[in-house]
C-alpha cells in the first residue's frame, strides 16, 4: 500500500524559512511525478510545485524565486524549501505522487493539476504570522 507522509510544517514569521519533507513508502518505482499542493481555509486546493524522476520541476507563479522543490531518490523523499514566506502562504500543504505512465508532462500544465495524481498525504499545516 502506497503511503505518503509529510513533515516539517509549523509556525514561521513572515520572511522566514521552512522545509517540508514527504517520504514515500509501500511502492518500488523508477518513474514518477511528485508535487506539493496547498489549501487555505475557504479556498480551493492549489498547486505549489512539481518534480519528476528526471529532476525537471515546475512552479506556481506566486512561489517562483521563493520556494524550491527537490528530491532524494535514494530515500524516496521529496522536499519543499520555503524561503521568504508570506502570510498568504498559510495553508495545509499536501504531498502528491503519480507512478502510472504516461506521467504528467512537464511540457504542459499537467504536473500542477491535482487531478493528475493518485496518491496523497494527509497534509501538514504551515502558518505564517508575526
Amino acid at each position: 500500500q502506497v503511503h505518503l507522509q509529510e513533515s516539517g510544517g509549523g509556525s514561521v514569521q513572515p520572511g522566514g524559512s521552512l522545509t517540508l519533507s514527504c517520504v514515500v513508502s509501500g511502492v518500488t518505482f523508477n518513474k514518477y511525478c511528485m508535487a506539493w499542493f496547498r489549501q487555505a481555509p475557504g479556498k480551493e486546493r492549489e498547486a505549489v510545485a512539481a518534480i519528476d524522476d528526471d529532476g525537471r520541476s515546475k512552479y506556481e507563479g506566486s512561489v517562483v524565486g521563493r520556494f524550491t522543490i527537490s528530491q532524494d531518490s535514494a530515500k524516496n523523499t521529496v522536499f519543499l524549501r520555503m524561503n521568504n514566506v508570506r502570510p498568504e502562504d498559510t495553508a495545509v500543504y499536501y504531498c502528491a505522487a503519480e507512478f502510472r505512465t504516461p506521467l504528467p508532462s512537464m511540457r504542459t500544465a499537467q504536473p500542477l493539476d491535482p487531478q493528475e495524481y493518485t496518491y496523497w498525504g494527509q497534509g501538514t499545516q504551515v502558518t505564517v504570522s508575526s
